[in-house]
């Protein structure tokens, strides 16, 4: 018997969570990696879910010419198996499919990018200072392949990073927005800390665009500083 989706909310509109479209958000349970900044911290259990790919469905059906796609997001979508046979079901109702991940399961990625029309991939750190992020050891080369994976594939793609000064500097951006450009990524967003919704481990401090090294910027067809 397939295992059920373990979803922890879905927001019914959104335009914001996939540049373009309007879509709704799966918000699914699960994620191994415990980032400070996480806003969605709550989810990090699988014991988050409260509804099913049943209630997807359910609601999807009577969406159809209201919403451009699906997107599943976290918690870390792709920590369930599930969400791969979910992504080609929502693809057979008629909805295009958007991903949120942070690239910690390139294997599952693989085979999710076949059914995915646009991926999200957080770029936490330096590939070799994500410990200091996600706080789970021998996690940046996991991302890298993802990203490999993404850029390979062809799929239309955004990577974005969450930045606080205290886990990042200038010249940490600096190193991850150059490896992006050098790598192929077109589109980069930076994301400054928004203290509300965390579990308050970090201060509330962020930054500013004036703190993004010189340049950056004109690395990508598409660059964007969100504020928090």
């Amino acid at each position: 018997m397939a295992e059920h989706l373990l979803i922890g909310g879905i927001t019914p509109f959104s335009t914001v969570d996939w540049p373009g479209k309007l879509a709704c958000v799966a918000f699914l349970a699960g994620c191994p990696w415990r980032c400070p900044y996480c806003q969605n911290h709550a989810l990090q259990s699988f014991g988050a879910a409260t509804l099913d790919e049943r209630d997807l469905y359910g609601f999807l059906e009577a969406r159809h010419g209201l919403l451009d796609g699906v997107v599943f997001s976290g918690g870390e979508p792709l920590a369930q198996a599930a969400t791969i046979d979910a992504m080609r079901h929502v693809r057979e109702l008629g909805f295009q499919v958007g991903l949120h991940t942070c690239g910690c399961y390139p294997g599952r990625l693989a085979d999710a990018l076949p059914l995915v029309d646009w991926v999200g991939l957080d770029v936490k750190a330096p590939w070799d200072a994500y410990e200091r992020v996600a706080r789970v050891a021998a996690t940046g080369e996991l991302v890298r392949r993802s990203l490999e994976l993404i850029l390979e594939s062809g799929v239309d793609m955004e990577a974005r990073t969450t930045w606080h000064p205290h886990l990042l500097s200038p010249e940490d951006i600096a190193t991850i927005g150059h490896d992006l450009a050098g790598r192929g990524v077109r589109t980069w967003a930076i994301q400054a800390y928004r203290h509300a919704g965390t579990t308050g481990e970090l201060a509330d401090e962020t930054v500013y665009p004036s703190e993004v090294p010189a340049g950056l910027a004109e690395l990508f067809e598409t660059y964007e500083f969100r504020r928090a």
